[in-house]
C-alpha cells in the first residue's frame, strides 16, 4: 500500500511539473516572443480607461452667515462610448446623442466606423439626464460608464481667483494650474488610482479599495473668505465698467482692512473654468497679484499720511501752488496745469494737487519719505495665498534726484501690484498697521482635523492719531469734493480718493498722451472700517479721469455692502 501511494504521489508530482513547464513555455511565447502582439490585442478588448474615480478636495466660498458654498467640487456623470464592432445603427445613435455631445456628425460617424476597435470615446461629461435618454434607446454598441470630473458651480464667479485644474506635463495627472487650485494643490490633490476595466474587471473593480488604504493626512478641503454674493456683485460692477468704457481690463478687490480677509477679488474679462475653449491664456492670469501698474493719485493719501506722521505738515499747513514745479530740469504740473495760490493740505487731497504732495516730500526730506514708503512694503510681496505674486518696481525710491521722489509721491514712476497697493492703503484706516491679505481661512483634512489659518497683525507704520486724521481728511474729500459732494451719504462716513495715471510707453519711453489707468479706493465707516473697496480700469475710452469711470460703481458697492451686512449708521 505504501509503495502504491508513493507511486501515485510521483505521478501527480510529475504531472504538476509537466503542466508547469508547459505554462512557463506558453508564458514565454506570449510575453516575450509575441508580447507586443498580445498586448495590443488585449488592449483592444478593454472598453474603458478611467480614474477610478477622479477625486479632488473641494474649495468653498463662505457666506456672511458662515455657510460653506461650493466653489470647486467633483461632479458625477457618464462617459459615452461606442463599440464600432457591434454598432448597427450609427445614424440613429447620432440622432439620439447629438444634443448632448460636442462633436459634429462627421466626426461622430468617422469614430463610429473605425475598424478593429471595440471602444471609441465620444463624450466624457454627460449629465445623468442625458445618459438616461441615451440609455433608454437601448442601442447595440452604445456604452455608458460612470465618470467624475472637476466642476465649478459658480461658473465665471471669481474665476481668476479660484483657477482650474489641468493635466501636468506628461499628461498623467490633473493638478491645479491657476489661482487657489494651484496654490493649494498639495492638499487638494488626491492620489487617484487609474485602471482599465472590461466586463471581468468591473466585477472585481472594488478590490483595490479593499486592499489599498488611500487615506492621506495631507488631503483636505479648502475654505475661503470669499463671500459669493459680494463676489457676484463685484463681478457685475466690473463688467459694467469694462463694457461701458471699452477698457482693456477692469479689476477690483473688497477686503477687510483690519484683518486682511478678502471678500471678493477678480478681473474682467474673465472665463468659465468649466469651458475654457478659445480663452486666451492672459485671461487665466490674475493681474491683481501678478501685474504692476503706476497707480496715480490714490497714492497721494499715503504721502499725506507720511507727512502727518513725520510731523512735517498738518492738515492746515499751507503752501503756494503755482500749478507747476521745476525739479532737476523737469517740470511737474497739476493734472490741469493750473495753480490755486495759497492752499492747505486738505485742498491737496480735495483737488488732487501734484505740486502739493511734492511739497510734502520736500518738507519731509527724501530719507524720511523713502523710509515710510519702504515700511509700507510697496515693492514687496504681500504673502497673499495666490500663485505668481509679483514684486513692485520702486527703484525710484533710491534714486539720487528729487524729481523721482516727487513723482512717486503722486503715484507715477513707481509700479505696484494692486494687492500691494490695497495692503498699504489699508493702513490708512485700520490704525496704521500692515495686514496680510488672504483668501483661505481654514483647511479641513480628510482625517477630520481642521487647521485654522492665522494672520497676525503686521508692523505699525503710522500712529493711531495719523490714521484718524487722514481718515478725517479723506472723508472730507467725499463729503465736499467727490462729484461736488453729491455722492456723500448723510448717515455714513466714507473715506475715499480717485486716481488717474498716465500709462508708460515701454517702446519709446515717456508716457502716452491718450492712455490712462483709472483707480479708486475707499473705506467705510471712516473711523471703524469694515470694508475697503479698490477698483481700477485700464485704458478706458472716451473719458479722462478716474472720477468719471469709477465713482458710481464704488458708491453702488458701498450701498450694497451697507445693506447686505446691515451696517449701522455712524453719523
Amino acid at each position: 500500500m505504501r509503495k502504491k501511494a508513493l507511486f501515485r504521489i510521483r505521478i501527480l508530482t510529475g504531472l504538476v511539473l509537466l503542466v508547469s513547464l508547459i505554462l512557463i513555455a506558453r508564458l514565454y511565447h506570449v510575453q516575450v516572443l509575441n508580447g507586443n502582439y498580445y498586448a495590443s490585442k488585449a488592449e483592444s478588448q478593454y472598453v474603458h480607461t478611467t480614474a477610478q474615480l477622479y477625486s479632488r478636495g473641494a474649495i468653498y466660498f463662505t457666506t456672511k452667515d458662515g455657510e460653506a458654498v461650493s466653489a470647486a467640487a467633483i461632479k458625477s456623470g457618464y462617459v459615452l462610448a461606442l463599440d464600432p464592432s457591434r454598432l448597427t445603427e450609427p445614424e440613429k445613435a447620432y440622432e439620439i446623442a447629438k444634443n448632448h455631445i460636442s462633436i459634429d456628425k462627421d466626426v461622430f460617424m468617422y469614430r463610429a466606423n473605425l475598424p478593429n476597435r471595440t471602444f471609441v470615446e465620444i463624450e466624457d461629461k454627460l449629465t445623468e439626464i442625458a445618459a438616461s435618454e441615451i440609455e433608454a434607446a437601448n442601442l447595440d454598441g452604445v456604452m455608458l460608464y460612470r465618470n467624475q470630473w472637476r466642476y465649478y458651480p459658480g461658473k465665471d464667479l471669481s474665476a481668476r481667483t479660484i483657477g482650474f485644474v489641468g493635466y501636468n506635463a506628461d499628461g498623467t495627472d490633473l493638478h491645479g494650474k491657476y489661482g487657489l487650485e494651484r496654490q493649494y494643490d498639495h492638499v487638494l490633490w488626491r492620489n487617484n488610482e487609474k485602471m482599465s476595466v472590461n466586463f471581468f474587471a468591473e466585477i472585481f473593480g472594488n478590490i483595490g479599495a479593499l486592499i489599498f488604504d488611500r487615506r492621506n493626512n495631507s488631503e483636505a478641503d479648502v475654505v475661503t473668505t470669499i463671500e459669493p454674493t459680494v463676489a457676484r456683485i463685484l463681478d457685475g460692477e466690473l463688467m459694467k465698467v469694462n463694457d461701458k468704457f471699452d477698457s482693456v481690463i477692469t479689476g477690483g478687490i473688497i477686503i477687510n482692512p483690519k484683518d486682511g480677509s478678502v471678500y471678493a477679488l477678480n478681473t474682467v474679462p474673465t472665463f468659465d473654468p468649466n469651458d475654457r475653449s478659445n480663452v486666451p491664456i492672459e485671461d487665466f492670469q490674475n493681474p491683481l497679484v501678478e501685474s504692476v501698474y503706476e497707480m496715480g493719485s490714490i497714492i497721494k493719501p499715503l504721502t499725506v499720511a507720511s507727512g502727518l506722521d513725520d510731523g512735517a505738515v498738518t492738515a492746515y499747513s499751507t503752501y503756494y501752488d503755482a500749478g507747476f514745479l521745476e525739479l532737476n530740469d523737469f517740470t511737474i504740473k497739476n493734472y490741469d496745469g493750473k495753480g490755486r495760490g495759497t492752499v492747505d493740505m486738505q485742498q491737496v487731497l480735495n483737488q488732487s494737487l501734484n505740486t502739493g504732495v511734492a511739497e510734502i516730500v520736500k518738507r519731509m526730506g527724501r530719507n524720511s519719505f523713502r523710509s515710510y514708503f519702504k515700511n509700507l512694503q510697496l515693492g514687496s510681496e504681500t504673502g497673499i495665498d495666490l500663485p505668481n505674486e509679483a514684486f513692485g518696481l520702486v527703484d525710484n525710491l533710491d534714486a539720487p534726484r528729487d524729481v523721482e521722489y516727487a513723482t512717486a509721491s503722486f503715484g507715477q514712476g513707481i509700479a505696484l501690484t494692486p494687492i500691494a497697493t490695497v495692503r498699504a492703503l489699508s493702513a490708512l484706516g485700520n490704525g496704521g498697521y500692515m495686514i496680510t491679505p488672504h483668501i483661505v481661512s481654514s483647511i479641513k483634512y480628510t482625517d477630520g482635523t481642521v487647521k485654522e489659518i492665522m494672520y497676525p497683525k503686521g508692523a505699525q507704520v503710522f500712529k493711531q492719531s495719523t490714521s484718524e486724521e487722514i481718515s478725517r481728511m479723506l472723508t472730507v474729500v467725499v463729503d465736499e469734493a467727490l462729484k461736488g459732494g453729491d455722492v456723500a451719504m448723510e448717515h455714513y462716513s466714507i473715506a475715499a480718493k480717485t486716481g488717474t495715471a498716465q500709462i508708460a510707453d515701454l517702446n519709446n519711453g515717456g508716457y502716452y498722451e491718450d492712455k490712462y489707468l483709472h483707480s479708486f479706493f475707499g473705506y467705510f465707516p471712516s473711523y471703524d472700517p469694515k470694508f475697503l473697496v479698490f477698483l481700477y480700469t485700464v485704458e478706458p475710452q472716451g473719458v479722462r479721469y478716474g472720477s468719471e469711470t469709477l465713482t458710481d460703481p464704488f458708491m453702488d458697492l458701498v450701498k450694497f455692502l451697507i445693506n447686505y451686512y446691515n451696517i449701522p449708521p455712524d453719523r
